[in-house]
């Protein structure tokens, strides 16, 4: 699993990492985001939403959200 630690960056800076990992992944992988931006809970959804993955989950615990996404074209079965 990938991970991206984007702890202590700001709004835009968490998607936009999140977004150069996906481009480099392999269909389906899935990659955990690491941010202390509460606006990355809102923005990787929406990311998301336009590349066409998924968010698997999203968690927080002492102020660092845990964001695993599954890139697009995931296998289906």
């Amino acid at each position: 699993m990938t991970v991206v630690d984007a702890r202590g960056h700001r709004c835009p800076t968490p998607s936009l990492k999140l977004q150069k990992a996906i481009h480099a992944a392999a269909p389906g992988t899935r990659i955990t985001l690491l941010a202390t931006d509460p606006m990355a809970r809102i923005d990787v959804p929406f990311l998301m939403q336009d590349l066409g993955g998924r968010v698997v989950s999203i968690d927080e615990a002492d102020g660092v959200l845990t964001i695993a996404v599954e890139t697009p074209g995931a296998p289906t079965g």
